[in-house]
């Protein structure tokens, strides 16, 4: 532990425990505290003969805490911690130490990994051996060869189909319908018709029996593989409950309680009991230190899946920690966490850039929302001052949405037939639009797409993040207007409209490589998000004509 001095006022330290789950931000003592540790890292140590440089390697950044506590003599003090291992280790001096039992850790780890890496070893082994590969390798040609023949048989058919048909007409034009030669030609198509089908059904009998013998034999050897993977699996999850009971968790009145109690009969996500907000309380309890404010930040190479950047505060992750700190926190007392609620925005009227009988254009200022909240105190939105100048509108009003923190221009339909016709061309990618946002960074490069597909986190809502698997198609252009002192000021185009899109594309190191400024998700807040939707153009959905609106940023 490192003594705050000089001590800090009594005014500057909080009366109870800042929740870690606030989503404002830690207290002003924590972020003093967090600081320091910034400075160290950014000087590039971590600890004596530990580089900071390693968080910016393959492996990536790291989460890093600080807990403010107060001595018995009542003297401050600081406590550091990271989340789980740091370059292989547990413990780095200067840093709290690991929540588990490490006798008994140390009687599980090492014959789990062995196991478990013995089975990995068998399937990987299965998985590129010659009989697999060759059975693949042979029903992979075997498919090709027979869609390569079904689609001769069905061009050989439609061809003798074309004929019966032109023949059949020659026919009908040839004789008349009481005539015996019509009704023994036309008969005679018939059993030609017949014999294709026929012949289709053979052919399709003789692919069955040909591939019964392949298909069954890669049937074997892939579910040998694949009870190999479900082996490994059902091992590893028993080795992780053993892990999990090494883990005994104290909160602030004395009580301990096993880890995988503390999940309501499900079993702990892997990492539970090692991020730093939960290392740092129990080292504290442990020692009869009594916690006052706690912080979390991220430092280093953004995770694959974006979502964290350097230097930025984030409170306890969802999945990991909220089902573990209450019970931590018990004895203590805690503040509420708070809610980011906006500022309230004047009750103007709003800014119209244009209006007729079918539709409004609207130039949003930033900080308020397209669409109010569930709580009460967020009534007011662009659709609330709407629906109150257009009490006889139907519909939905509002064709797309700016997030809270953007401003600039915003569609909005007076009937519903407008407002279907309007999203036809946001669907169809009939309307342009262009937004103007300063990066808080030098961009690399000129111009180019950004194609990062994206979903909720959902730990961490509404956060979104980079999921090439699960994610959404995601698509925006950009473009560098110019770049001083250190930022830069891009036009963005987003191709689609998935939320957030062009806050997290911007963030992403396989984005932009930086934040908007003033980015409070992705980020670091400042006295606004500067980002504005500059320009909107569209067709109008009665007359017909191309219209373009543009909005001046005021940044």
């Amino acid at each position: 532990m490192t003594l705050l001095e000089p001590p800090p006022r009594p005014e500057e330290v909080p009366g109870a425990f800042p929740s870690p789950l606030d989503a404002v931000g830690p207290h002003a003592l924590a972020r003093q505290a967090a600081e320091s540790l910034k400075a160290t890292l950014r000087d590039g140590v971590i600890a004596p003969g530990l580089s900071s440089h390693i968080l910016e390697g393959p492996d990536g950044g790291k989460m890093f805490g600080v807990l403010v506590v107060r001595q018995r003599d009542g003297r401050l003090g600081v406590l550091r911690a990271f989340s789980a291992m740091l370059a292989g280790r547990w413990d780095v001096p200067g840093f709290v130490p690991p929540l588990f039992d490490r006798e008994a850790r140390a009687r599980v780890e090492p014959v789990a990994e062995t196991t478990v890496k013995a089975l990995l070893a068998r399937a990987q082994a299965l998985g590129t051996s010659e009989e697999l590969l060759r059975l693949r390798a042979d029903d992979e040609a075997r498919q090709a060869n027979e869609a390569t023949e079904r689609e001769a048989l069905r061009q050989r058919h439609e061809d003798r189909r074309r004929q019966r048909h032109a023949r059949r007409a020659e026919v009908r034009a040839a004789t008349t319908p009481t005539d015996p030669v019509r009704a023994e030609a036309l008969h005679a198509l018939d059993q030609e018709s017949r014999g294709d089908k026929a012949e289709k059904r053979r052919w399709e009998e003789a692919q069955q029996e040909a591939r019964r013998d392949l298909i069954s034999r890669r049937a074997k050897a892939e579910r040998r593989l694949e009870a190999l993977d479900r082996l490994r699996s059902i091992v590893s999850r028993g080795f992780m409950k053993q892990i999990h009971d090494t883990y005994a968790i104290t909160n602030a009145r004395g009580e301990t309680r096993p880890l995988r109690a503390l999940y309501g009969g499900a079993e702990p996500p892997s990492g539970a009991g090692d991020c730093a907000g939960a290392k740092l309380l129990a080292h504290a309890f442990a020692h009869g230190l009594q916690p006052v404010a706690l912080a979390e930040f991220w430092w280093g190479t953004p995770p694959d899946s974006g979502g964290r950047i350097r230097g930025a505060f984030y409170p306890a992750c969802r999945d990991k920690c909220r089902p573990l700190l209450p019970f931590m926190l018990e004895g203590l007392e805690v503040s509420a966490p708070r809610l980011f609620v906006p500022p309230p925005s004047p009750m103007l009227a709003l800014s119209i850039v244009f209006e007729d009988e079918w539709l409004v254009v609207i130039d949003k200022p930033c900080g308020l929302l397209s669409v109010p909240g569930r709580d009460a105190a967020l009534a007011d939105s662009v659709l609330t001052r709407l629906r109150a100048r257009h009490p006889r509108s139907t519909g939905p009003l509002l064709v797309h949405r700016l997030d809270l923190d953007t401003s600039g221009l915003i569609l909005a339909a007076l009937d519903a037939r407008t407002h279907a016709s309007l999203q036809r061309q946001f669907l169809h990618r009939f309307v342009e639009k262009r937004y103007v946002a300063i990066i808080d960074g030098l961009v690399r490069g000129e111009s180019g797409p950004i194609t990062l597909p994206l979903r909720v986190d959902l730990n961490d809502r509404p956060r979104q993040i980079v999921d090439p698997l699960h994610g959404k198609p995601a698509v925006t252009d950009w473009k560098v207007l110019h770049r001083e002192a250190g930022r830069t000021r891009v036009a963005l185009y987003p191709r689609t409209g998935r939320t957030h899109q062009l806050r997290a594309h911007a963030a992403h190191p396989q984005g932009l490589g930086a934040p908007i400024l003033g980015d409070r998700l992705y980020g670091h807040a400042d006295s606004r998000l500067f980002l504005h939707a500059e320009i909107l153009s569209f067709e109008h959905p009665v007359t017909g004509r191309r219209m373009s609106f543009t909005s001046a940023a005021p940044f």
